[in-house]
């Protein structure tokens, strides 16, 4: 596999799976580092003083804010994507994300600057937002545009393996400054380490990206017909079933990992009072049963059906929900771990496949749009709100009505995925494509 060379371009396997996963662990450190950091810090630097859990729901809505950006940047990118191909696109989702993570480490704080503090973390957190919103699409896309036959799958989840990388990454640095400066050092001037370090990882993620070539599957595209004028029209027009499907198959994910991990954070360092070093070192070993789930689903849908394995992660995440206060509120380090890392090898089967299932629903002319479009409003669906919600639910309810908030999210993504109807769409590397397939197809849900 190593060595398999596409037919038409100047891609190796190797090249494009190290592109794929190293950019997306390069994006999703970059957008970990403000999740951790508006849990254990942001709240009391950038908003005004009312209470703890206000200034927390503060940080939170602003960790929110890129959510609501990443659509957008879908729709800009993936129109670029669309038209001029995926790897300028990528390139440029990229120098957007990384260069406003990088201005984050340079910001005043409320003491200091007041009310413009929190005004410019907000704009970069929304450049933030644009920036990621390009990059999955078109890291999935490099990734399963250029698999082999019968690999789609398992090319499809390198970019899905960004995430735990990125986690590891992002709050393995936290805990190393938490361990070694004092609070107040950290408090002061530590956290904003993570954010300058992001300029070096954009650095090495663009000099392995400017290496590659346009993915077969868009040359072969564009050779055929030219793109539409407006990708985003054309998705609206004839695609939306599809783009409904994407959008609440991935609320289950976002769902799950942001309760697992940023909720969880600023529940166990506040309510529960656990030292954030402590908390940060379960977290780091429960994100391995990601990776773990990414890498089985990965292999599992090349072998059967990507859809199944989807729903089989949903179903198994319903129950799962309904524990959650038992286990996180039980004060126990070991059943909080045992916890985080049963809800974060579920999220692996509810993730991993959507680098291949999501790419797959649209033709080529629309899929950089597509797929982006439906994985970043997901993202609002699922991933945006919970934290607060949650925070909210716990703060008023308990942890049994968070836990409900999770099997109903898995709830949604199995019904859009039962309703999406059986089968996953043809393979789309130029090995496989039939020469009877015509790419400007309107692909539709049921006429697979």
């Amino acid at each position: 596999m190593a060595g398999h060379k596409q037919q038409g371009n100047k891609n190796s396997s190797s090249r494009v799976l190290t592109a794929s996963l190293v950019g997306t662990a390069i994006e999703f450190y970059d957008f970990y580092i403000y999740a951790t950091a508006a849990s254990l810090v942001f709240g009391p630097l950038f908003f005004p003083a009312s209470s703890p859990s206000a200034q927390l729901l503060a940080a939170y809505a602003s960790f929110g804010l890129a959510f609501l950006a990443r659509p957008l940047g879908a729709s800009l990118f993936g129109h670029f994507g669309d038209r001029i191909g995926r790897k300028s696109t990528l390139v440029a989702s990229l120098l957007l994300m990384g260069g406003s993570t990088t201005a984050i480490a340079f910001l005043p704080t409320y003491e200091t600057a007041g009310w413009l503090a929190p005004l410019m973390l907000c704009i970069l957190r929304v450049g933030q937002g644009l920036g990621l919103g390009g990059e999955w699409g078109g890291a999935a896309l490099l990734a399963v545009e250029n698999a082999p036959p019968g690999w789609r799958a398992r090319f499809g989840m390198f970019p899905q393996l960004g995430a735990p990388v990125g986690f590891i990454a992002a709050n393995g640095l936290f805990l190393i400054l938490g361990l070694t400066l004092s609070a107040e050092e950290f408090r002061e001037w530590g956290w904003r380490i993570p954010f300058l370090l992001s300029a070096v990882l954009v650095g090495l993620g663009l000099w392995i990206r400017l290496k590659l070539t346009e993915t077969p599957a868009f040359e072969a595209a564009i050779a055929e017909k030219a793109p539409p004028r407006i990708p985003l029209v054309t998705l609206m027009r004839h695609h939306w079933r599809e783009t409904l499907a994407g959008t609440f198959t991935a609320v289950a994910c976002f769902a799950i990992f942001y309760i697992a991990t940023a909720f969880a954070l600023g529940y166990g360092t506040t309510t529960l009072g656990y030292p954030r070093e402590t908390f940060l070192s379960v977290q780091l070993g429960a994100i391995l049963f990601l990776a773990v789930g990414i890498l089985l689903s990965g292999w599992l849908s090349d072998r059967t059906d990507t859809r199944l394995i989807l729903m089989a992660g949903c179903l198994g995440t319903i129950p799962t929900g309904l524990l959650l206060s038992t286990f996180i509120g039980s004060g126990s380090l070991i059943l909080i771990f045992f916890y985080l890392s049963l809800a974060l090898l579920l999220m692996g089967f509810v993730y991993g496949p959507l680098g291949d299932w999501l790419p797959g629903l649209f033709p080529p002319q629309v899929r950089y749009t597509g797929a982006s479009v439906a994985f970043n409003v997901g993202g609002i669906l699922g991933g945006a709100l919970a934290p607060i919600i949650s925070q909210w639910l716990a703060d008023n309810g308990g942890l049994f009505w968070v836990g409900v908030y999770l099997s109903v999210a898995a709830a949604v993504s199995f019904a859009a995925l039962w309703l999406a109807g059986r089968g996953r769409s043809e393979e789309f590397s130029i090995e496989a494509r039939p020469k009877s397939l015509n790419p400007n197809s309107d692909f539709r849900l049921d006429e697979r």
